[in-house]
């Protein structure tokens, strides 16, 4: 039960070979044994997921092949702290939030649990959702589920690590800059950024801007590659709330044929040499392609390279740091006294979060002919990687090596080029596992597609689940 994809159990809930409460009770039984370990689960709702799955049950039993029951009825799922979750924490890892409850659910969330899904807990967070590790100091830091001395990411960290220890069959995050997929790609299982602006983020704390929302996708992580889609239809769609929003029609991956569909294979496309051991996988992911029917592109993408620059300033845009805090009702110092608090090891804030301070104050001396050359480039790059990918796919690598060790990715944003290229230019894109490397850690790639074609990337993920088995659930007894 605690490695079947969602559709799967759904089906046996159903059809009466599971009880919703069994289910229930295995995922609650493996989150209590491994939890403790990795601190991915930061706040549970156990008695309350119980009594859910009961009523599930009842429902089942009631109707007897008669009702139409809801799609995931009685599937158990995580979902993102950063996500308000009706009676539950909704800190989003801020010591300014750290006593705020969420009274009412956010849309993405209200859409999943009337679909039948319970949640079980909310996941950990980076401070404020702003980085690629998983840490705060309201819930501390998530460990990755294969290698507790390795980063789960973020700031979906704590989704990534939940559902590659098998705590739930999927899970609800976001994704700014690469905070889905690379949690995905570290714990080894599937994760989607959908097309920009396809999810409300009505309920999501930080809220963004208009800017913001067209780079912040809400998305699965997953550990079969089948629950993608149907997870992604589930939420997507406006809500009457969020104005960015907007109304697309989603495809069906099952009719999308592998066969002459065009794969491109990304060159001269990292600023930081790609690991060999990722190479080789992407290599083989392409091989497993062409095998099935694709043709294989290889196009030099140099130009990417330089997305470092446009994405910060896309960022800068998206809204400022200080007036996040102190609208959460944080009381931010001048920059001499920030510096001063960290360097004596007083500050209430992560250094990721101090250096996003940083950076925001000295931004404010950038020329603004270097801004608009931000934008050019940006458009430049938006071009030349649409033009490429057409309506196929591309071949990109989610990071330049596996799951570092803890705290190595700290004052280094060019990590994150390579996965937010996708969130810069808005396209969607599916973090793909490629099994385990001779570590025992994971390997994977992602899938970029066309606009509004998330079912096209979501297509070759099963396709490529079929050729490497997709999630190999971790060893949980390091």
């Amino acid at each position: 039960m605690t490695e079947s994809s969602a559709l799967e159990l759904a089906a046996a809930i159903r059809s009466g070979e599971l009880s919703a409460r069994q289910v229930v009770e295995e995922h609650i039984a493996l989150i209590e044994a491994v939890n403790p370990r990795l601190n991915a689960i930061v706040a549970t709702r156990f008695e309350a997921a119980r009594a859910e799955a009961d009523a599930a049950d009842a429902r089942v039993a009631a109707a007897d092949g008669g009702e139409e029951l809801p799609p995931l009825l009685g599937v158990p799922c995580t979902v993102k702290e950063s996500f308000a979750v009706a009676g539950m924490p909704h800190t989003s890892g801020s010591l300014a939030r750290a006593d705020v409850v969420a009274e009412h659910s956010a849309t993405a969330v209200q859409r999943l649990v009337d679909a039948g899904a319970i949640p079980l807990g909310v996941t950990n967070t980076s401070e404020l959702t702003l980085w690629i590790e998983s840490q705060n100091p309201v819930w501390g830091r998530t460990n990755n589920a294969y290698d507790a001395r390795r980063t789960a990411g973020g700031s979906s960290g704590g989704e990534g690590a939940a559902v590659g220890a098998g705590f739930a069959p999927f899970g609800l995050g976001t994704d700014i800059g690469g905070s889905i997929r690379l949690p995905a790609f570290f714990n080894g299982v599937f994760g989607h950024k959908p097309t920009g602006a396809l999810v409300p983020h009505t309920g999501h704390y930080p809220s963004p801007n208009e800017r913001g929302a067209a780079m912040l996708g809400s998305g699965p992580l997953a550990r079969r590659a089948e629950d993608l889609m149907p997870f992604l239809r589930t939420v997507a769609g406006p809500d009457g709330i969020d104005r960015t929003v907007h109304e697309a029609e989603l495809g069906d991956p099952a009719e999308v044929s592998i066969e002459g569909l065009r794969v491109v294979v990304s060159d001269d496309a990292t600023l930081i040499p790609v690991a060999l051991e990722l190479r080789n996988a992407r290599i083989h992911a392409a091989r497993a392609l062409r095998e099935a029917g694709a043709e294989i592109v290889r196009v030099s993408l140099p130009g990417v390279r330089s997305v470092l620059q446009p994405y910060l300033n896309a960022m800068r845009e998206s809204g400022g740091i200080r007036e996040l805090l102190t609208e959460g009702g944080a009381t931010v110092p001048g920059f001499g006294r920030l510096v001063a608090d960290a360097v004596r090891g007083r500050s209430p804030y992560t250094t990721p979060l101090l250096m996003t301070l940083a950076s925001e104050n000295v931004a404010t001396y950038i020329p603004e002919r270097v801004q608009r050359r931000a934008l050019a480039a940006e458009r430049e790059v938006a071009e030349r990687v649409t033009e490429a990918i057409g309506d196929g796919v591309l071949l990109h690598p989610p990071f330049a090596r596996v799951a570092p060790r803890h705290g190595r990715t700290v004052g280094r944003p060019w990590m994150l080029a390579p996965t937010a290229l996708f969130n810069l230019i808005g396209l969607p894109v599916t973090e793909v596992p490629l099994g385990l490397n001779e570590a025992g850690l994971p390997l994977g790639v992602q899938i970029a597609a066309g606009r509004d074609r998330d079912h096209v990337a979501i297509a070759v993920a099963v396709e490529l689940e079929r050729s490497f088995g997709g999630w190999v659930p971790p060893r949980l007894d390091y």
